[in-house]
C-alpha cells in the first residue's frame, strides 16, 4: 500500500522519476498510435488517378463493361476484344494507380489477338471507398472474372491474370480459387497486406521510430477484423500446381523484390522468374516498357496462346 501510495504522491527522488519515466513512455505509445493511425488512414485512401478515354475514337475499339461487387457496388470496366474465342486476360493495376495507367500493356496483348480486360480497384479511378491491399480487392478480381467469362466471344475456361504489387495479391488470391485460371504473372506479389502496410509506413519516413510500423500493422489489421484468421497465400500455392506462374522482382524496389523471390520459391512448377531494373510499369521509361511488355507477351504466348475457339 504504501509503495503505490508514493507513486501516487511521490515524495523522494527516485519515485518521482520513475513517475515521469512511465508518464512519458505512456504519451509516447500514445503519441505512436495516433501518428500510426493517421498514416495507415493516408495509407489507405491513396490520392485517385483519372482514367476516362474517348470510348468512340480510342484504338482497340473497347466496350464498356458495368458489372457489380458485392458489398462494394458497382463497377465499370473496359473490354478490349482480341480474336473470337481466345483466352482474356485481365490486368489487375497497382496501388495508387488506375486501369488507364495500362493502356500500353493493354494495346500490347490485344495487338496479339488477346482479349484484355480492365477495371479500376476500390479507392482508385473513380471508385471512393478504402483499400485493404487486396482482402476485397479479389473479390473484385472475381467478379471481373466471371463478367469476363459470361461474354459469348472468349473462351470462359481459359483466363489469364496479371497484377502488380496490390494487383497481384488479389489476383493470386483469386487464381488460388478459381479454376478457370490458367496463366498469371505476379509482379511485386507479397504474402500478406500488412507487409505492405509496412511499405507504405516506411515509405513515409516515419518508419524509423519505435512500435511505428507495428502500431500501424495493428491499426490495419483492426480496420480489416474479419480477415484477421486468413491465412497467408503461400499457404495454397500447391493449389496452382500445373498453372504456368512468372514471378516479376524489381532491383530497384528491394523489400518487394524479396517478398516475389520468397514467393516464387515457395511456388510450385510451372514457375519462371524475371529481374527488372526498375519496377512500377506505369512509370517506366518508353524502352524498359517495350522491354516489359515483351516479357509479359512472351510469357502470355507461350503459355496461354491466344487461339480461338469455335461460337458456342
Amino acid at each position: 500500500m504504501s509503495i503505490l501510495y508514493e507513486l501516487r504522491y511521490p515524495t523522494k527522488w527516485y519515485t518521482k522519476l520513475l513517475t515521469a519515466l512511465l508518464a512519458l513512455v505512456f504519451f509516447a505509445v500514445l503519441a505512436t498510435a495516433a501518428i500510426a493511425a493517421f498514416l495507415v488512414y493516408r495509407i489507405v485512401k491513396p490520392q485517385r488517378t483519372s482514367s476516362e478515354i474517348d470510348m468512340e475514337s480510342f484504338p482497340g475499339k473497347p466496350d464498356l463493361v458495368d458489372f457489380a461487387v458485392s458489398g462494394l457496388g458497382p463497377r465499370h470496366g473496359w473490354f478490349f476484344p482480341g480474336l473470337r474465342g481466345a483466352p482474356t486476360i485481365v490486368l489487375c493495376h497497382g496501388y495508387g494507380s488506375s486501369r488507364g495507367e495500362l493502356l500500353t500493356l493493354v494495346s500490347a496483348l490485344q495487338d496479339h489477338q488477346y482479349n484484355v480486360f480492365v477495371f479500376d480497384f476500390a479507392a482508385h479511378g473513380g471508385n471512393d471507398g478504402i483499400t485493404t491491399f487486396g482482402y476485397r480487392e479479389a473479390d473484385e478480381v472475381r467478379a471481373a472474372v466471371d463478367t469476363v467469362a459470361a461474354r459469348n466471344d472468349v473462351d470462359p475456361a481459359r483466363l489469364g491474370l496479371w497484377g502488380y504489387n496490390l494487383g497481384a495479391y488479389a489476383a493470386l488470391r483469386e487464381a488460388e480459387n478459381d479454376h478457370r485460371i490458367r496463366a498469371i504473372v505476379l509482379d511485386s506479389v507479397y504474402d500478406l497486406p500488412e507487409q505492405m502496410v509496412k511499405i507504405g509506413v516506411e515509405r513515409s519516413g516515419l518508419g524509423g521510430f519505435p512500435l511505428m510500423v507495428r502500431s500501424a500493422q495493428f491499426s490495419f489489421t483492426w480496420l480489416n477484423y474479419k480477415y484477421r484468421e486468413d491465412a497467408p497465400l503461400s499457404r495454397k500455392l500447391n493449389t496452382l500446381a500445373g498453372i504456368p506462374k512468372l514471378f516479376i522482382e524489381a532491383s530497384d524496389d528491394p523489400e518487394l523484390a524479396e517478398l516475389t523471390r520468397q514467393m516464387f520459391v515457395k511456388a510450385p512448377e510451372p514457375r519462371d522468374q524475371t529481374m527488372i531494373p526498375h519496377g512500377n510499369f506505369v512509370s517506366m521509361d518508353d524502352n524498359d516498357k517495350r522491354d516489359y511488355e515483351n516479357r509479359v507477351v512472351s510469357f502470355f504466348l507461350l503459355r496461354l496462346p491466344a487461339t480461338g475457339m469455335p461460337s458456342r
